[in-house]
C-alpha cells in the first residue's frame, strides 16, 4: 500500500491550519488596533466636549 497520498494530505492540511492560524493572528492584531485607535478619538472627543461651555449643544434649533 503507498502512503503517499496520505502523506502529501497530511502535509496539506498542516499547511492549511497553519495559515488559517496566521490569518486569525494577523485580524486579531488589526482589531487591536483599531479598538486602540477608536478609543482614542472617544477620548479626544470627550476631551473637547468638557472644554466647550455649558450652554452648547444643549437645544436644537428645528426653525433653520
Amino acid at each position: 500500500m503507498d502512503s503517499s497520498p496520505i502523506a502529501a494530505l497530511s502535509t496539506q492540511l498542516v499547511q492549511q491550519q497553519t495559515a488559517q492560524s496566521a490569518q486569525i493572528s494577523v485580524a486579531k492584531k488589526a482589531m487591536d488596533s483599531q479598538a486602540q485607535t477608536a478609543a482614542g478619538l472617544i477620548e479626544g472627543m470627550n476631551k473637547t466636549a468638557a472644554a466647550l461651555p455649558d450652554h452648547l449643544g444643549n437645544t436644537i434649533n428645528t426653525t433653520a
